[in-house]
C-alpha cells in the first residue's frame, strides 16, 4: 500500500468551495473544511498557499486549525526527490538555527488521493512557544526587497518604504520602524558606528550561522527572502529563521540542476556585505564553516538521513501519480545530493582558502 509508510491527512470540504479554489490560483480566500488528523476530527480554514507554484496542476494548501494551529502542506511539485526542503530544517536545526519541523504524508481530498505532501510547521506564536523563546515581533520576508538594502533590487531606485519586502505577523507599534531604522542606519553608518549598531541590534552570532546553513545548502533565494526575522524578547536583537528550502542540494526552486557553485561563499544581502567590512566578523564565519566542513555537512553524517527518508518516502511515491517526476527520477535524488555534498565541500574549502 502506498501510504503504508507514511500517515493519512484527510480534508472535507464542499465540492463547490474546493473547485472554486483551485479555478483561482493567485486567490487568497479560506474556506471552511474538516480535517481529519492523527485519529483525531478537526474544524478548519483551508486554502492555497505559495508563490510561482499556485499556477501549478497539483497545488500547495495551508490549513489553519480552529484553536490557533497552522499546518503548511508543501506538493514539492518541483522537487524529484521531495526530499530538499525537509533535509535542509533538519539541517539546519542540527547545527543549531531553530528550525520548521517537517514530516510527509499521503494527502485525500474529498475521498479523492492527492499523492504524497510535506507538511511544514508554520513559524508562528506556536513554535516560538514550543521553543520557549520569546520575541517581540514577527516579519516575513516575501518578496528580495528583504535584501537590507535601500534600493529597490530590480529598478535601482530608492526603495518607497524600507519596510519593502516584508510581512508584519507579529509585533505593536514601532516595530516597523524599527525594522526601517535598522536598515537605514546599517546602510548609513561605517566603522566604529557600524559596528556598535549591528551590536546592539543584531545577533550577529546567530546570523553568521544561519548565513553558513544557507551557503551550504545552496539556496540562492534564501538570502534577501525567504526566511522569517523576529526581535529577541529578551536582547532586543534580531534573529532569523530560514523558510522556503526547496530549491537547494543542486536543483533551483523550479527542479533545474544548477551546480555546486551557484551560491558563493558571503552568500548576497547587504547586511552580510556590511558585516563582512569587520575582520573579526569575517574570522568568525570562516570558523563556523569549517566547523560545519568537518562536522555536520559531510556523507557520513548526511547519508543516513538521506537514506532513511528516501526509503520511507519510496514506497508511496512510486504509487502517487500526481508528481511531475518520474519515479526513476526519485530513485537517483540520492547520489545527486550526495554528489552535491561532495562538489560542494570541495568548492567552499577552496573559497575558504583564498578568500581574503
Amino acid at each position: 500500500m502506498a501510504t503504508e509508510n507514511l500517515p493519512l491527512r484527510t480534508i472535507s470540504i464542499d465540492s463547490a468551495d474546493f473547485e472554486e479554489l483551485q479555478q483561482n490560483a493567485w486567490g487568497r480566500e479560506f474556506k471552511s473544511a474538516e480535517l481529519e488528523l492523527d485519529g483525531q476530527t478537526f474544524q478548519a480554514k483551508f486554502g492555497l498557499r505559495g508563490g510561482h507554484t499556485r499556477n501549478y496542476s497539483k497545488k500547495s494548501y495551508e490549513v489553519r486549525i480552529e484553536g490557533g494551529k497552522t499546518l503548511h502542506w508543501n506538493a514539492e511539485y518541483d522537487d524529484p526527490s521531495m526530499m530538499r526542503n525537509a533535509l535542509s530544517f533538519y539541517f539546519f536545526n542540527k547545527i543549531g538555527v531553530p528550525s520548521p519541523e517537517t514530516d510527509h504524508f499521503w494527502l485525500v481530498i474529498n475521498g479523492v488521493p492527492q499523492g504524497v505532501y510535506l507538511e511544514i510547521e508554520a513559524v508562528d506564536q506556536l513554535f516560538f512557544k514550543k521553543r520557549d523563546i520569546g520575541y517581540l515581533s514577527l516579519l516575513y520576508a516575501v518578496n528580495d526587497n528583504a535584501d537590507f538594502s535601500l534600493t529597490d533590487p530590480v529598478s535601482k531606485d530608492k526603495k518607497s518604504s524600507l519596510f519593502d519586502g516584508y510581512e508584519l505577523m507579529k509585533g505593536k507599534t514601532g516595530t516597523k520602524s524599527r525594522l526601517a531604522s535598522f536598515v537605514r542606519n546599517l546602510n548609513r553608518t561605517s566603522g566604529k558606528n557600524l559596528a556598535v549598531h549591528t551590536a546592539r541590534r543584531l545577533d550577529i552570532s546567530q546570523y553568521l550561522l544561519w548565513l553558513a546553513g544557507a551557503v551550504l545548502t545552496g539556496n540562492y533565494d534564501g538570502f534577501d527572502q525567504n526566511y522569517a526575522l523576529y526581535e529577541h524578547s529578551t536582547s532586543g536583537k534580531y534573529r532569523i529563521i530560514p523558510w522556503d528550502y526547496e530549491g537547494t542540494w543542486g536543483r533551483n526552486c523550479y527542479g533545474k540542476p544548477c551546480g555546486s557553485d551557484l551560491v558563493r561563499l558571503q552568500g548576497y544581502n547587504k547586511l552580510t556585505e556590511k558585516l563582512f567590512t569587520f575582520p573579526a566578523c569575517r574570522r568568525k564565519y570562516r570558523t563556523i564553516l569549517r566547523k560545519q566542513l568537518q562536522s555536520t555537512f559531510t556523507t557520513e553524517k548526511l547519508e543516513p538521513v538521506i537514506s532513511k527518508m528516501h526509503a520511507r518516502l519510496s514506497p508511496a511515491i512510486r504509487g502517487d501519480y500526481t508528481r511531475k517526476a518520474s519515479y526513476d527520477s526519485f530513485l537517483t535524488e540520492p547520489a545527486f545530493i550526495y554528489n552535491y555534498i561532495k562538489e560542494r565541500r570541495e568548492i567552499l574549502q577552496h573559497s575558504l582558502r583564498e578568500w581574503v
